[in-house]
């Protein structure tokens, strides 16, 4: 088959790629990305609330595809005996903007790939085996991320790692629920899990939910404290998170806690080159006699060179300030469609990622279609809500027209049909006739002068700051 319309085109797809969950067959094809939209083979345009959260500075940005075009021009890769100057340059500016003190840094093409690097070295740092990480965490494709992660329908039919052992999530199995309520079942299962059996080498996580979820703010103080006393690693997994999806230049500067490693992903090759990266304290650098990290594209200059121009974009664009403003106008919109009764039955936010829970009787999918249809790209994930995850070159009106397009297609609050109720004959009444009453003269009062009361002038006061989540 050789046909390039968009049906032929999926056609030859599912007869092309083996299939999974998720990538093969699809239903849709698409022709051209630009800025936050999406185009696809019907020439429909949408807005991409999803970009498998790669696209945090949009697709085709001006001053990352000069840079890559440049790049291309000079040095487009360079063997692992060699190293080169964007790599090095790449390597710097992440270890300068990670806040966590001196660090080191190693590349990988994929999260995945960047997760089982992290689990490595801290398997070598510490001399030990082991894992700890919460049940329903999704961290990579890999054999070891599978093994560690939480989501164990994924990982069943595959041979595991030994020593991994999982929690309960500290987000709301429900999403709506009590998150400090599910942060205490969790920290409690972590005391056990630590106090039995050998500690482990780490413990891996988000440190923002990417569904998403935000734990109280005394959670990862009280968690990176637990793990130090056992001399365990905290590894944070930013994939989906990082890079200021949140917010936040890394998820974890919403808390007061210091993780030992960070792994980025997903947008800091820009929506053009598959990059990720690992950042570790400088003193957990011990492991120079293994290659934990030697991959084929470890220093691949055009990798760095699309995460030097993404690292610029946001940075001089102060788009990391932008999605915390943004997304608390997200959040605001998606609290009117909920308190107006309808389809939606709440929704939680971080930043520009959002979720959102229907009514049990409402059907997600054709929700998303509805979406699809009037303009707007969202997904459905495995727990049946609608995700969002928007790139953070939105503006204030694409916001609003998110929240639009969700109020067209979430189905309205349905009347609520009462039975009919049946009259009531009641007897009839005979009236009483009551005795006449003579008036009671009053006498008459004498008005009070009261004195002008004077105007109370009171101090101004002060806003007081509440600690940020």
């Amino acid at each position: 088959m050789t046909g390039a319309g968009p049906a032929m085109l999926v056609a030859r797809d599912a007869a092309a790629f083996l299939h999974q969950r998720g990538s093969t067959p699809v239903a849709r094809a698409v022709v051209a990305a630009e800025g936050s939209w999406l185009t696809d083979g019907d020439g429909h345009r949408v807005l991409d609330g999803h970009g498998n959260g790669c696209h945090h500075i949009g697709y085709r940005h001006p001053r990352l595809v000069d840079a890559l075009t440049r790049q291309l021009a000079t040095l487009p890769f360079a063997p692992r005996r060699f190293t080169n100057a964007p790599a090095v340059a790449l390597a710097e500016r992440l270890a300068g903007l990670w806040p966590y003190g001196p660090a080191r840094v190693l590349f990988a093409p994929s999260g995945s790939d960047a997760i089982e690097i992290a689990l490595k070295l801290a398997y070598v740092a510490t001399g030990r085996q082991g894992s700890i990480a919460f049940t329903g965490a999704w961290h990579g494709a890999g054999l070891g991320a599978l093994s560690v992660g939480g989501r164990f329908a994924e990982a069943a039919p595959m041979p595991r790692l030994s020593g991994c052992r999982h929690v309960p999530a500290y987000w709301p199995t429900d999403g709506l629920g009590d998150a400090d309520a599910a942060a205490r079942v969790s920290y409690q299962a972590l005391v056990a899990a630590f106090g039995n059996g050998p500690p482990p080498a780490a413990l891996l996580a988000e440190p923002v939910h990417s569904a998403p979820g935000l734990p109280p703010p005394w959670f990862w103080p009280a968690v990176a404290r637990l793990a130090r006393d056992h001399g365990s690693l905290l590894i944070f997994d930013e994939i989906p998170t990082g890079l200021g999806k949140t917010g936040r230049w890394f998820a974890s500067q919403h808390f007061d806690v210091t993780p030992d490693i960070t792994v980025l992903g997903k947008a800091l090759g820009g929506a053009v080159m598959p990059l990720a990266a690992l950042i570790a304290r400088a003193d957990l650098d011990r492991a120079g006699h293994l290659a934990i990290g030697h991959v084929t594209h470890e220093k691949n200059p055009m990798l760095a060179t699309a995460g030097l121009a993404t690292l610029d974009v946001l940075a001089d664009g102060d788009l990391v300030a932008r999605a915390a403003e943004l997304g608390a106008r997200l959040a605001a919109g998606l609290d009117r469609l909920t308190a107006a009764g309808g389809a939606l039955r709440g929704a939680r936010v971080a930043g520009l990622l959002a979720a959102l829970w229907l009514r049990p009787d409402q059907d997600p999918l054709a929700v998303e279609r509805r979406c699809y249809a009037l303009g707007l790209n969202l997904t459905v994930d495995r727990a049946g809500r609608l995700s969002l995850s928007l790139p953070l070159i939105v503006t204030a009106s694409d916001i609003d027209r998110v929240v639009a397009v969700l109020a067209q297609a979430l189905p309205a609050a349905e009347p609520v049909a009462l039975p009919a109720v049946e009259p009531v004959a009641l007897p009839a009444v005979e009236p009483v006739a009551l005795p006449a009453v003579e008036p009671v003269a009053l006498p008459a009062v004498e008005p009070v002068a009261l004195p002008a009361m004077e105007p109370v002038a009171l101090p101004a006061m002060e806003p007081v700051a509440l600690p940020g989540d």
